[in-house]
């Protein structure tokens, strides 16, 4: 009977051996993966004891982790092992339950506790994976934490453990943060003297299904000018509607489509975890997140002149001309939100936006969070009498091309023929590859942190050119 025993642990732990190679799941910013293909509960409970232990061995203050998950089916099992794996390794942890991840930054800064987000973002369904954060939000990337995680989890694992010896004996405590964290945003954005706004929500059956109703509309939380539009506000974590990936435009044809329909105000489209907006007009019409960027900046600069404020490398061009004119100092940095993070704890920045529909904000602990700019965006529509296009046509100065994804198995060599295919341009290789010409246009071409796939965007000051120089950089990378 032992021998059989034995034979099925080995078994296991060969099974097992097929979704330990962490390289594989733990990105630049963050644990991205396939379960179980590429991660299982296993692991999760190696990672959480890693988590724990490199808090302690950096000094981290207060004795617990606060662990939150979306709406995907396999989200409350990892959390859980991940769980177990914090406590074996002596910390106690503060269960938040369903949560969007600002819902979970919002915790770390008004705790300041560190935190683990058990989700997959944007991704198909069968992914999942976990943002971390230490006390007050702050970022945890490669290069302040991550990469250590990674390899004390991978000794466990191949150790043939997924934690420390011993049961697990710190406490476990719940938390329920819905209603303080809607309660605090509205404390940042006053929308009860707006004008009524007609206002359509696509949740994707994300978490914006939870904290919408909340936010927007809990009359607790005193009754707002806004009539709710309800999208997907169901959570399923299977996507049965479309994906939760508003970048991608065919998952705004329905938000389109209602908008019109309904003769709403403003569309807004949240992503699977909630920390993403995208917006669409009156007409139906997609707001570029480079907009909304210089919008929020703004109203942000408004409040405090002469600010900083962050942008990455492959927002518009209007968005650092818009922040000069306006008294603020823009401030570039590479693509993720880590990345994003430390740049604006760096300089202090009153607020910092990606051309993916992140936007962060220094009351927010320098966190991005959706729902609040979001909420930005709907006070400068209802404090005004112009529709949104109109309003948004100020801040939109060049055409972009929007983000497009190829797959690319020779990315290397596919980036460096398009470097040479254009010898007279200025080139930076901060982030990827951008190129910048003499009338104004310019591209990025970079490897996805969380997919393979090449992301190339395109801005031009005419419509024309744009679509020159995409279908031409296009042609090489998919030739």
């Amino acid at each position: 009977m032992l021998g059989y025993a034995q034979a099925v642990d080995d078994r296991q732990r060969e099974e097992r051996s097929t979704v330990t190679d962490l390289s594989q799941i733990v990105k630049a910013y963050d644990v991205r993966g396939m379960v179980p293909h590429q991660w299982d509960e296993h692991v999760a409970e190696a990672l959480g004891a890693a988590f724990a232990q490199v808090l302690t061995t950096g000094g981290e203050t207060g004795d617990a982790v606060l662990i939150a998950h979306d709406m995907r089916a396999t989200g409350p099992g990892l959390a859980a092992a991940f769980a177990t794996g914090v406590r074996a390794a002596g910390r106690a942890v503060v269960e938040l339950g369903l949560a969007s991840t600002d819902m979970l930054y919002y915790a770390s800064g008004s705790l300041d506790l560190p935190g683990a987000m058990f989700t997959a973002s944007h991704n198909p369904a069968q992914y999942n994976g976990i943002k971390m954060c230490r006390s007050g939000a702050r970022p945890i990337g490669q290069d302040s934490g991550l990469a250590e995680i990674r390899a004390r989890a991978q000794a466990l694992l191949d150790a043939g453990q997924a934690r420390p010896a011993g049961p697990p004996s710190a406490p476990v405590h719940q938390r329920d943060l819905l209603a303080d964290y809607a309660a605090y945003l509205r404390k940042l954005v006053d929308l009860t003297r707006i004008r009524p706004l007609k206002v359509v929500v696509d949740a994707g059956n994300g978490m914006g299904g939870y904290t919408v109703p909340t936010v927007l509309g809990d009359v607790a939380l005193a009754a707002l000018p806004l009539e709710i539009v309800p999208l997907y506000f169901e959570l399923d974590g299977t996507f049965p509607n479309h994906e939760a990936n508003p970048l991608d435009p065919k998952n705004l044809v329905d938000l389109q489509h209602a908008v019109r329909a309904e003769g709403a105000d403003i569309g807004l489209a949240f992503d699977g975890d909630a920390d993403r907006c995208f917006v669409v007009d009156e007409r139906g019409e997609p707001v570029s997140p480079s907009a909304i960027t210089a919008l929020v900046a703004t109203r942000e600069l408004a409040k405090h002149p002469g600010s900083t404020v962050i942008h990455n490398l492959i927002t518009s061009a209007a968005v650092p001309e818009i922040v000069r004119e306006n008294g603020g100092q823009p401030v570039v940095s590479r693509v993720g939100h880590s990345f994003i993070k430390a740049e604006m704890a760096r300089t202090n920045a009153i607020f910092g936006g990606e051309h993916s529909a992140h936007y962060y904000f220094r009351d927010f602990w320098f966190a991005d969070t959706g729902m609040l700019a979001a909420m930005h965006t709907l006070a400068a529509l209802g404090e005004q009498s112009l529709p949104l296009s109109v309003l948004a046509s100020e801040y939109e100065r060049y055409v972009a091309s929007g983000e497009i994804n190829s797959t690319v198995e020779e990315q290397a060599a596919r980036v460096a023929e398009v470097r040479a295919a254009y010898p007279d341009a200025q080139a930076d290789d901060t982030d990827g590859l951008t190129l910048r010409f003499a009338d104004g246009a310019w591209l990025n071409l970079r490897a996805s942190n969380t997919e393979p796939l090449l992301r190339l965007n395109v801005e031009a000051p005419t419509r024309e050119r744009m679509a020159s120089l995409r279908d031409a950089v296009l042609d090489r990378v998919r030739r």
